[in-house]
């Protein structure tokens, strides 16, 4: 890989069941015998979403701004058969692996483009996408340059009317990175929501959360949506507009120019919740 390296750890007991390590960290987790299963936390956050928009759309698109192992656009090809899919990595040898390894669905149901997400994203037309789901790494932390608000004003742009955009953002007390990513997600869209673990949101422990941002007006009150988080093996809580405003307090939006807002070293050690 020109990016680093890749290596996949068999799961003990499920001979074809594995996770991907990039750079050492944990990326995706794939069960060839089960293309609907996810492991980790925020992917299963995710797909609830996802399940919300394919309810609403007969002609679902998903843009993944960030590969690795496809879980997340493989889970949403099993569940959801007639959805289009765009993989965006970095790495294209890492791209190759994944179609290799782990019977990944074939154009026009999943495409693979190697290239850098925001960059990629920049050359997207308008209004293509219902879902833009954001999980890029550098290491062990999402690039800056993919969480401010000339970012996010991309990623509104290439979804539909009503479409969601979703990323995963990993962090530890004090939550330095989701209060600034949600404010920065405030700026541009209409509805924002974090959802993740009760204790995390209380900023008691490192984790997963993942950002939800909307200029529909009622997705995020979908009485399914809350059902499914509440019910996933760790259930989560969805926190929405003034909750989720409260919960990024003072924090003010990023822009390409700021400074990180972590400092140097104030990152996520994985992926995995």
């Amino acid at each position: 890989m020109s990016t680093g390296t890749a290596e996949v750890v068999p799961e003990p007991g499920r001979p074809r069941a594995a996770t991907l390590l990039v750079n050492g960290v944990p990326s995706s987790f794939v069960d060839l015998d089960d293309p609907g299963l996810l492991d980790f936390e925020y992917m299963q956050q995710a797909a609830a979403v996802v399940q919300v928009v394919a309810e609403r759309r007969s002609d679902l698109s998903v843009l993944h701004l960030g590969a690795g192992g496809c879980a997340l656009a493989r889970a949403v090809a099993h569940r959801h058969p007639a959805a289009r899919q765009l993989a965006v990595e970095l790495d294209g040898e890492l791209a190759r692996l994944a179609r290799t390894w782990f019977d990944l669905p074939r154009a026009p149901r999943l495409r693979l483009r190697t290239g850098e997400a925001r960059a990629e994203l920049t050359r997207l037309p308008d209004a293509t996408y219902d879902v833009v789901a954001r999980d890029v790494f550098a290491h062990d932390r999402t690039p800056e340059h993919l969480t401010t608000v000339e970012f996010v004003r991309e990623a509104h742009r290439v979804l539909r009317p009503g479409g969601v955009y979703v990323a995963n953002c990993a962090d530890r007390p004090p939550l330095t990175l989701a209060r600034a990513e949600l404010a920065t997600l405030a700026t541009t869209f209409a509805r924002i929501g974090v959802v993740a673990e009760p204790s995390q949101l209380k900023g008691r422990r490192y984790g997963n959360l993942l950002l939800v941002a909307t200029d529909d007006a009622d997705l995020l009150d979908d009485t399914g949506l809350a059902r499914t988080l509440r019910t996933l093996p760790v259930p989560a809580r969805l926190l929405t507009d003034a909750d989720a405003r409260t919960l990024a307090g003072p924090a003010l939006p990023r822009y390409d120019a700021d400074p990180d807002p972590a400092g140097p070293g104030d990152a996520s050690s994985s992926q995995r919740d």
